[in-house]
């Protein structure tokens, strides 16, 4: 395989990025959407710098990030290449704001240039505690070429069923990607979430995401059978999302809807009933709290109020 063939992530679409997108969308220079202060990720994780890098190796039918994380973006959109060093310029000003949290949002398609940005960012006096957010597909090999750069990592675990990854994410081998990645992450910074017990900030450690979807109840349910096989359940930190929304018209049934309040409480009371006390869960209204919008001229969160309680 040519050197410039991109194998970042799971795809291994071997494309050279110089010359031509890769299955995500994305060529060689990091584009980003946004570098903004938010505050709607887990209360350990808040306020956050948050970096929305464009582009996405799931393209998942019913991404809330829809706007960004398509291969071919709406040229409507403030999104910019940067270099590391000019990244870093605009990241800077504002961790004094997060107490150094600096979190990576789907940053899997620009991890060769990760290392670039935070030594970029050390130049400039500052030593960020950086969050790695990704839907969990991704690469093993990948991952450890970040051991050391990562403190805290923020994956999700979407699905377990093959036929569902395929539907919803166009990657039936999500489930055994994901499962293999979660280990991996746990391997480098722990099953724990390690936090300032002033603050309340987390500065090591692992939290585990899962939206909970419509009609997939029983998936989810898999999805929180694996993780309490494999780790400690009142160690890890489970956050169980109830914000999905149908962020387009024209999604099949039953992405047409948002999840029910007898589908959201299956899951969380099976998850109490493994042994999950750590964590988080969301009310029902975080489905129309939670709708970023970068299209706008400011903030993408600007008119959301994002729960996670």
């Amino acid at each position: 395989m040519p050197p410039t063939a991109c194998t970042l992530c799971p795809r291994r679409c071997a494309a050279d990025r110089t010359q031509r997108a890769g299955y995500c969308g994305a060529g060689t220079p990091m584009e980003v959407a946004s570098v903004c202060l938010h505050r709607g990720e887990e209360p350990p994780l808040n306020p956050i710098v948050n970096l929305f890098f464009a582009h996405c190796n799931l393209q998942c039918i019913y991404c809330q990030n829809h706007q960004i994380s398509a291969r071919t973006l709406s040229p409507n959109l403030p999104v910019q290449a940067y270099t590391p060093s000019r990244l870093a310029s605009l990241i800077a000003p504002l961790l004094p704001q997060s107490g150094g949290l600096l979190g990576l949002v789907s940053a899997a398609h620009y991890a060769d240039q990760l290392p670039a940005l935070i030594s970029a960012l050390h130049e400039q006096g500052c030593t960020p505690t950086v969050v790695y957010n990704s839907g969990g597909y991704e690469s093993t090999d990948t991952l450890r070429s970040l051991e050391g750069l990562v403190d805290i990592y923020l994956p999700d675990l979407k699905y377990l069923s093959p036929t569902i990854a395929s539907r919803y994410s166009h990657a039936p081998d999500y489930p055994e990607v994901a499962t293999r990645a979660l280990l991996e992450m746990a391997r480098q910074v722990g099953e724990g979430l390690k936090t300032d017990p002033y603050s309340g900030q987390a500065y090591r450690g692992l939290i585990v995401r899962h939206l909970v979807l419509p009609g997939a109840t029983a998936d989810s349910l898999q999805c929180l059978d694996w993780l309490a096989s494999h780790f400690t359940p009142w160690r890890l930190h489970l956050s169980l999302m109830a914000q999905y929304y149908p962020p387009h018209p024209d999604l099949p049934p039953p992405l047409d809807r948002p999840v029910s309040t007898e589908e959201y409480s299956r899951v969380c009371t099976a998850a109490s009933q493994l042994g999950f006390t750590l964590g988080w869960q969301q009310e029902l209204h975080a489905a129309d709290a939670y709708r970023p919008d970068f299209a706008s001229s400011g903030h993408p969160f600007e008119h959301t109020t994002p729960t996670n309680d």
